[in-house]
């Protein structure tokens, strides 16, 4: 292990100390904060009454609500009472609507108990102000099975509390509210434990013999929150949803879909994500607000060879002007990553009080991975890392994959993150400001991240990281280490780097570790 400590000011190795010295404002990095959006700016609070015109850095199609007819029917039109399970009545309202050529099934203010409810196309489920739906724990309210896909998965299981397939023009929307079923329910005490899903599920088992309906005593596979599978135009709009049972709004396989104004809140529920797109493009999801027991806005694309033979990216997604609250992570790429996820872009958002910032995850059975990932003007308050790479995982879910050497041989279910910008970001705390882990086999590549201030506890660690370039970044870091594993192609270009000593130091381990390239950079010692 070589450890090397720079000297205040740092430029390429063929420039001298003394020239910068003798001017030193052109080494100050010029970070512009003006834009970058506060807590009280985002999420849904703010919602507009509008959707505003999509940009992106990559062709996005124009999206549009869902139209409905005027036609309104409310449950109690079909015999919904308050204290009684409205289940039948909700869903006789929707299946008639959409037989009538669609409108807006209303549940109206009042606290109704629920199992299972399936949209159907061209139908708003809305909830007016003070209505809330309050779902069952109990298994036989979700049968019979219905196909959904379970962390990356296909198989016939509870699917979702609310749920559809292959539908069209559908909408939930309104300013009430959905309740899930306690955490001591039925559901949770016969959900699948004791292992990843590989463990139940042989990939060699047709999909439509992968049943587990909770009959006869059987365990399930615990349902989502609301998840339309299959469907076009969709539209989820200012509901709030409380306690899932575990991730809570999960479009699978679906194009065109709408999600703005949504509140989530489910800390302390294991699993409990709060967006996960799955394999679906055209993606627009602005103005919401999360706190969940783990990753808030989270990208997938499915799971191993189930993933790799399904083969559906999950791609041109934009999210703006929300705010993360709890969470294992504000935005997160994986870990179900087999599609490949593409063409995302994330903006004009507050990261407040989450653990992880960026967060890009997935592991050597995962195959496809992330590329043209692009993310501006985010603030961050986290109490874990900035940004972070995690591609390794642990022994516990994937045994001796998670062992980083030897290189293993490169396969379909070899995955990669690559082309990854990060600009214009403020980081008031975390912990680390970089900690990227790769693959031997397939090292995070081209990343660059600039116009960033930050205040963290520790530097930066690269791990199999073969291209990053950070300029333009001032950092404030009570702690001065530097750390390669196999890490190469690393550059520094006009960073200002506070740190107790004003020096850097750079600790290198393995043979493929190259010091990184320090251009027009500044050391200086806290105050």
């Amino acid at each position: 292990m070589n450890h090397k400590h720079f000297p205040t000011l740092l430029g390429t190795v063929c420039l001298t100390v003394g020239l910068f010295a003798a001017s030193p404002t052109v080494l100050l990095a010029q970070v512009k904060t003006d834009g970058i959006p506060t807590r009280d700016q985002v999420g849904a609070l703010n919602l507009p009454a509008d959707i505003a015109p999509i940009e992106a850095p990559f062709d996005m199609p124009r999206l549009t609500r869902p139209q409905f007819k005027a036609d309104t029917l409310s449950i109690t039109q079909t015999g919904a009472k308050e204290g009684k399970m409205a289940t039948r009545a909700i869903q006789k309202a929707i299946d008639r609507m959409n037989r009538q050529g669609g409108g807006t099934v209303l549940v109206p203010a009042g606290v109704w108990n629920t199992g299972r409810i399936e949209l159907k196309s061209d139908v708003n489920l809305h909830l007016a102000e003070g209505a809330e739906l309050h779902f069952s724990g109990n298994i036989k309210d979700y049968q019979p099975a219905v196909f959904t896909r379970n962390e990356g998965v296909e198989l016939y299981s509870l699917g979702a509390l609310v749920y559809a397939n292959g539908q069209r023009n559908i909408a939930l929307t309104g300013k009430g509210k959905l309740v899930g079923p306690p955490q001591d329910c039925e559901i949770q005490q016969r959900q699948m434990r004791g292992g990843v899903i590989e463990t139940y599920i042989d990939v060699n088992t047709p999909v439509e013999k992968r049943i587990y309906d909770g009959k006869r005593g059987k365990s399930v596979f615990l349902p989502m929150f609301v998840s339309p599978t299959n469907c076009r135009n969709v539209l989820i709009e200012g509901v709030s949803l409380e306690s899932t049972p575990f991730w809570n709004v999960v479009p699978v396989y679906c194009d065109s879909v709408i999600i703005r104004g949504i509140t989530v809140h489910s800390i302390g529920i294991p699993r409990g994500d709060g967006i996960d797109i799955e394999s679906t493009r055209n993606v627009l999801i602005e103005y919401s607000t999360l706190s969940c027991g783990d990753d808030c806005f989270t990208m997938k694309a499915g799971r191993c060879e189930d993933g790799l033979r399904v083969n559906k990216p999950s791609e041109n997604i934009v999210v703006r002007h929300c705010l993360a609250e709890k969470g294992h992570g504000g935005i997160t790429c994986g870990s179900e990553t087999a599609g490949m996820i593409r063409n995302l872009y994330v903006h004009d958002c507050v990261f407040d009080g989450t653990g992880t910032g960026l967060r890009f995850k997935t592991r050597r059975n995962r195959g496809g991975g992330g590329e043209n990932l692009t993310y501006e003007r985010i603030r961050m308050r986290l109490s874990g890392q900035p940004f972070v790479w995690d591609m390794l995982g642990s022994k516990t879910f994937v045994g001796d994959l998670a062992i980083r050497l030897p290189a293993r041989d490169i396969t379909p279910l070899t995955p990669s993150f690559r082309n990854i910008t990060a600009r214009d970001i403020i980081v008031e705390s975390g912990t680390q400001f970089i900690k990227a882990q790769g693959i031997p086999e397939t090292p995070v590549e081209n990343v660059r991240i600039e116009n960033v201030t930050a205040r963290t506890d520790k530097l930066m660690l690269f791990q199999d990281v073969n291209g990053m370039t950070l300029k333009n970044v001032s950092i404030e870091c009570p702690d001065s280490l530097i750390r390669l594993v196999d890490g190469r192609g690393i550059r520094f270009e006009q960073v200002h780097f506070i740190l107790p000593e004003g020096k850097v130091s750079l600790e290198k381990e393995g043979e493929l570790s190259r010091d990184p390239e320090f251009i027009r950079c500044l050391m200086r010692p806290q105050k």
